[in-house]
């Protein structure tokens, strides 16, 4: 694969997943400017090369698959996106473009509206005889939720129309949320202590997608209409007037906008919006640009996700200078140390500033930032405060360079960066605070300790109602802590203590995995536990015979080190075991140690994770695909593609009467007599 094309599905990769961490989850990463400069550089790359181009490139949709909490609505017309443009040399390529495709000389100007780029959450309104049916969100531009039961109760949302109406018509517009109201907003969450909205934009959008309708309806959101997609009746001949006719059906436009002609008034109308979005009741980031005349419109067409006659003008992110007053190590669920500086309190857009993270430490160096130091501050994307960089010019002597903590400042635990990452890590996972509920929910999966029904929610409740700290205590907890849980019955408790009860009998590598010691999975837990055959060989080895073992490489070596020697995580495992949490001898059989088997069709005896298992504890590997390094496929009833696959390459077949015969030969025993598929 060339290094074009390599790049191109990086891209792709990284565009997908940032729209949906944007649109899907409303829990943004990287800030607009960063997004519009990857989405640039792929489209250069699909110029260059249309043969790679694909359907499901960002390039040719908009935004990402809707929540499964909502029913799923499809567009009768696409709602598509829009161009950007950042320059006055964008603008007049744009009209350049414009005039070229309606074949216009150069001495005629375009007539144009100029409108507020709204920074919201797209919205479709489908009126049926003038009353509100349907409500939905972009999605990915073709199907979005069903939002109608949260629309209805804003007041800015006309339930039937005003004056004559045509049978059928579908309105698009924005859902805001005022910058009082926003303010408001987060000052009562934060005298509840609860967590507060990034950004106008991410507390319209999370109001929009509440379940209880009651919940929108408190929030003072309000809509904007600014287009029409959809009109059972022919519609005016300009924009302008489309924006007139919808004010006079009920909806409300957003102020200010106007109507003019060439790329003189855009820039006017831009500079204007600029020096005045401050004063605006709702949050803006650019400004839109479209095409006054219908049948221009309908000349200029579309391209494969927004149309020709319409470009977004952005502004450039708000800029202002303060200063480091000393830096916070936050440690995240995961054990990941993350950098916020602590800056002098300032006004950004709108908003005031006092915290912006320095995400690691490579940053921080990149920066050379020190505490003390003056640094000019902005809202990526107008969300999310970063430091653009250091002014050295005005720095003092007093200043003080930041230095990662050796350890946790949440649980005092030893810190590690393993040479060649940028992040920090806790050790103490199993008794970090910060990482209790990450570490806990680890403990209890299905691949680990494999306790049945403890899910996140209780685990959380648990932690909240001060009644579990490390992983020991869930085998310490009695039916009257359980109880007082919310949602929690008689019948859910008792199910709960046998299923923590049964766990208590586990394996090795299932014991080792369930720890949750960085970079060993299951495959390496395993290795381990065949390698050492007891945790007590495992707790007395050295960095040398580690590295003995398969899949342990020189950083799984320091990880399991620096965890086995950490006198808390050793009494840890010595309470699991005095709560009776117990594992059979490894048994390593001379044969299978190292075989790699493969399972398919149907076991009438046993599950696949049955199966799996008991592969596993006799020191065989299990893997998903044939291979001509295969030991056997074990087939059951129709078994289909890896049975074929064993017999071209003269893999030997196993029939479960065979499985099972040598599972009984090794002592194995077999009580299951349901039929599962794998």
């Amino acid at each position: 694969m060339s290094r074009d094309r390599q790049r191109l599905e990086a891209l792709r990769e990284r565009l997908h997943y940032h729209a949906h961490r944007y649109y899907s989850l409303d829990d943004p990463e990287i800030s607009d400017a960063e997004y519009d400069a990857l989405f640039a550089e792929l489209k250069v790359l699909e110029h260059q090369h249309p043969e790679w181009i694909v359907p499901d490139s960002p390039t040719q949709r908009v935004g990402a698959q809707p929540l499964a909490a909502f029913s799923s609505v499809v567009h009768r017309v696409a709602m598509l996106s829009l161009d950007n443009i950042f320059s006055e040399q964008d603008l007049a390529d744009f009209d350049r473009r414009i005039r070229e495709r309606l074949q216009l000389p150069e001495s005629a100007d375009v007539g144009y509206v100029c409108e507020p780029k709204l920074d919201g959450l797209a919205m479709s309104l489908r009126y049926v005889q003038g009353s509100l049916v349907q409500a939905a969100t972009r999605g990915d531009g073709q199907q979005g939720e069903d939002v109608t039961h949260n629309l209805r109760t804003l007041p800015t949302v006309p339930l039937r129309l005003q004056g004559t109406v045509p049978d059928r018509l579908e309105v698009r517009g924005e859902v805001l949320m005022p910058k009082s109201v926003f303010l408001s907003l987060n000052e009562q969450a934060q005298a509840r202590g609860e967590k507060i909205f990034a950004n106008p934009r991410n507390a319209a959008a999370g109001s929009v997608r509440q379940l209880d309708p009651r919940v929108a309806a408190g929030r003072g959101l309000e809509f904007y209409a600014y287009a029409v997609a959809d009109c059972s009746t022919p519609l005016p001949s300009s924009h302008t007037l489309t924006l007139h006719w919808l004010r006079e059906l009920g909806f409300k436009i957003a102020e200010p906008w106007g109507t003019g002609w060439g790329p003189s008034f855009c820039r006017d109308s831009y500079h204007y919006l600029a020096q005045n979005r401050s004063r605006l009741p709702f949050d803006i980031d650019g400004m839109v640009v479209k095409v006054d005349g219908v049948s221009a419109q309908q000349i200029l067409g579309y391209v494969a996700r927004a149309p020709r006659w319409a470009a977004a003008w952005k502004f450039p992110a708000e800029q202002v200078v303060t200063h480091v007053l000393g830096v916070d190590w936050q440690v995240g669920r995961t054990g990941a140390l993350t950098p916020v500086a602590r800056l002098e309190p300032v006004n950004v857009g709108g908003v005031i500033v006092s915290n912006a993270t320095l995400h690691n430490i490579d940053e921080i160096a990149r920066l050379d930032v020190q505490v003390g130091d003056a640094v000019v501050l902005y809202r990526a994307g107008d969300v999310i405060p970063k430091i653009d960089r250091v002014l050295f010019e005005e720095r003092t002597g007093a200043l003080q360079p930041i230095v990662p903590p050796t350890a946790c400042p949440v649980c005092g635990a030893e810190v590690i960066r393993p040479e060649g990452e940028a992040i920090s890590r806790c050790s103490g996972g199993l008794y970090c605070p910060a990482q209790r509920l990450e570490s806990l929910c680890h403990f209890v999966s299905r691949r680990a300790m494999d306790i049945d029904g403890l899910g996140e929610q209780w685990i959380k409740q648990l932690i909240d109602h001060d009644q579990v700290h490390q992983p020991a205590d869930l085998y310490r907890l009695t039916k009257v802590q359980l109880l007082p849980l919310d949602r929690m019955g008689e019948k859910l408790a008792d199910n709960l203590l046998q299923a923590i009860a049964h766990s208590r009998e586990t394996t090795l590598p299932r014991f080792l995995y369930a720890l949750g010691i960085r970079t060993v999975g299951e495959a390496t837990a395993r290795s381990l536990a065949q390698h050492f055959r007891s945790l007590e060989g495992l707790l007395q080895a050295s960095r040398e015979e580690l590295l003995r073992v398969a899949d342990v490489g020189p950083v799984t070596a320091d990880f399991l080190l620096t965890f086995m020697h950490q006198e808390t995580n050793r009494k840890i495992m010595d309470d699991l075991r005095e709560c009776g949490v117990h594992w059979p001898a490894v048994q390593v059989v001379a044969g299978w140690q190292g075989g790699s088997f493969v399972l398919t069709g149907t076991l009438s005896s046993m599950s696949r994770d049955e199966a799996r298992e008991h592969l596993l504890r006799l020191g065989a590997k299990v893997s998903g695909s044939v291979s001509r390094k295969t030991q056997a496929v074990i087939a059951g009833a129709e078994a289909g593609s890896k049975l074929a696959e064993a017999e071209r390459l003269g893999v030997p077949v196993w029939s479960e009467a065979d499985f099972l015969n040598l599972l009984r030969e090794q002592g194995v025993e077999l009580s299951s007599t349901t039929t599962h598929p794998i």
